[in-house]
């Protein structure tokens, strides 16, 4: 199915440097978002509580967060999760005693509060969340450095700093939108932000190996109508398969309750992210890298010379010439 004329060139270079220009304005203002604005962290990252409680009628918060003022769970949040009769309450701190059951505690406190009953409570210690937000900064970081790796051994260093830099780019316009929209970061948005991590990248290698396959077959010569070409071949895949990645997404963020919104939120900008930027950004990066048409080809021609002397050496040994 294309959804782009396969036998069309789409002129992408011409776009070149007013991309350039407004994704590095995008960058700018990301980055001053993590400057400007403290990061939203959720229990799983700062330690604490929350407990989800139902009720019967509409939940009455103000009554709610009278009645925690002053216990164990003073200074807790109330909001409405998904319904008015269902509140979820943030308390900044965990309970440090193993005998102290939570739910129970918090069923005693909030009784004059009316009909109502707990279904979830999350803890954790602030050590804890720490340890988890030190091991998913890490995570992302090794993730980059084995992407470079990968990259690097599949095509050459130039080919793997442009995706590299593509990759960084997608994460960071992802985590502007996460500060920006005050999405609250815990272990399923980090999961969101390698998935983007590992859907962009892929993205990029399809366009990088086509981009390569036609520097050593095309007869063109200049780079940007290559990358142009390349680009215009890939384009009908890479935008089917970003839409039927996003219908998902999407039924999820509508059907799959409160919990999954802020994970699909955050996938829904990481793809629509990845997907322009492999199309529109990624490829632009190679001619300010120094990637070369005839540099490549010679390349080539002297790894497939290297390589049929090997077999005229394997050759003449074979018939014991040597």
């Amino acid at each position: 199915m294309q959804i782009f004329s396969f036998t069309r060139v789409y002129p992408f270079s011409k776009w070149k440097k007013p991309i350039l220009v407004f994704v590095g304005a995008l960058l700018i203002g990301s980055y001053a978002l993590m400057f400007l604005k403290a990061p939203n962290y959720g229990i799983d990252f700062v330690g604490g509580t929350i407990i989800q409680a139902r009720y019967q009628e509409a939940a009455p918060k103000e009554a709610i967060e009278n009645a925690l003022k002053g216990g164990i769970l003073d200074g807790a949040q109330v909001q409405e999760f998904g319904s008015p009769q269902e509140v979820i309450i943030k308390a900044p701190a965990a309970t440090n005693s193993l005998g102290l059951d939570i739910g129970d505690q918090a069923r005693e406190i909030l009784k004059s509060t009316g009909d109502f009953e707990i279904r979830k409570v999350d803890m954790v210690g602030a050590k804890v969340g720490e340890q988890l937000r030190t091991a998913g900064l890490m995570s992302v970081l090794v993730a980059l450095i084995g992407i470079l790796i990968y990259v690097a051994l599949r095509f050459e260093l130039r080919f793997a700093l442009a995706a590299t830099l593509c990759a960084i780019h997608d994460i960071s316009l992802t985590v502007g939108f996460i500060l920006l929209f005050d999405v609250p970061i815990n272990l399923d948005i980090l999961a969101a932000l390698l998935t983007v991590l590992g859907y962009s990248i892929n993205d990029t290698i399809v366009v990088f190996d086509r981009i390569r396959e036609m520097m050593s077959k095309s007869g063109a010569s200049n780079l940007n109508e290559i990358i142009d070409a390349a680009i215009s071949r890939t384009i009908s895949r890479t935008t089917l398969t970003s839409l039927t990645t996003l219908f998902v997404v999407f039924a999820t963020y509508t059907f799959g309750g409160e919990l999954l919104k802020p994970l699909s939120l955050v996938l829904i900008a990481g793809i629509t992210i990845g997907t322009l930027s492999s199309i529109f950004f990624a490829a632009s990066l190679l001619g300010p890298l120094g990637v070369s048409v005839s540099a490549w080809r010679a390349k080539e021609a002297k790894r497939a010379q290297i390589k049929a002397e090997k077999m005229r050496m394997r050759s003449l040994y074979e018939r014991g010439a040597v």
